[in-house]
């Protein structure tokens, strides 16, 4: 199966998914507890944190059936100027959430492809960049997602990487998801596809 099949089957299930939660309110799993609802987090019919951790698991299955794929530098470089982007996304990175983010970097299934230095260095360069001057390492940040969108593939896989990241904690927060859908901007991809 080709990887755009791949991901066409994984939309569906998505999909398929928000809806049968939609009117569901929680039960089953991934639903309930800390995140699962409100908290402040735009949560909307169909979108809670319920929803949203079974998505961050359908989307890490889907990004390590193409981790044969996925090993360019484009997708390397874009992949920590998104999750930089998702970690600065409220204005600010911590030392504690730095630290956080860098485990979850290094710790991911698919970016073990690339020597963890290289992860971390790239990581923390948008980072510092963000924190000095948001606008201008926002802009920045955007430019080098944009490269990926030479391969389809490879685009969707970025934003796949900054959901995955972003929703690690339980949920995916407004300005986090305005970070996501900013990427997919750049990548000319529809933020919808990714239930943003």
């Amino acid at each position: 199966m080709t990887p755009v099949a791949m991901w066409d089957r994984l939309k569906d299930q998505a999909r398929n998914l928000q809806q049968s939660r939609g009117g569901q309110g929680t039960g089953g799993p991934g639903a309930g507890g800390p995140g699962a609802t409100g908290q402040g987090h735009g949560s909307r019919p169909g979108s809670g944190g319920g929803s949203k951790a079974q998505l961050v698991g359908l989307l890490k299955s889907q990004l390590a059936s193409v981790k044969a794929e996925l090993k360019s530098g484009a997708y390397r470089d874009a992949s920590m100027a998104m999750c930089a982007l998702v970690a600065a996304a409220d204005g600010h990175v911590d030392p504690s959430e730095r630290q956080r983010m860098e485990s979850m970097i290094v710790g991911n299934d698919v970016l073990q492809n690339f020597p963890p230095e290289q992860l971390r260095q790239r990581f923390n360069r948008h980072v510092d960049r963000l924190t000095a001057d948001f606008q201008a390492g926002r802009a920045e940040a955007l430019q080098e997602i944009a490269k990926a969108a030479k391969k389809p593939a490879e685009a969707r896989a970025v934003v796949q990487t900054g959901i995955v990241i972003a929703g690690a904690d339980g949920h995916i927060d407004q300005s986090e998801q305005q970070a996501i859908r900013e990427a997919c901007a750049a990548l000319g991809l529809s933020p919808e596809e990714f239930g943003m």
